[in-house]
């Protein structure tokens, strides 16, 4: 099955710090919703650009997606 990454791109000299704060949205929404989504976390791209970002089913997406209006997705790669 393959897996999606949905992705929430954050610009700015504050971006690391609002992605890990969005992080933990998408926690509380996972566990409010009894998902099983265990990816869930932020990557750094530059000092002007961080991600927050968590891996679904692709089976999986739509609700989230539409739940959560992700900027992007990308099929995700181990």
């Amino acid at each position: 099955m393959r897996r999606l990454k949905l992705i929430w791109d954050f610009r700015g000299p504050a971006s690391l710090k609002t992605a890990e704060h969005h992080v933990i949205h998408l926690k509380e929404y996972v566990l409010a919703n009894q998902l099983d989504i265990n990816i869930i976390d932020v990557e750094t791209l530059s000092d002007m650009h961080s991600l927050a970002y968590l891996v679904v089913d692709e089976s999986e997406m739509k609700p989230i997606r539409d739940a959560l209006k992700p900027h992007r997705g990308q099929v995700y790669s181990t």
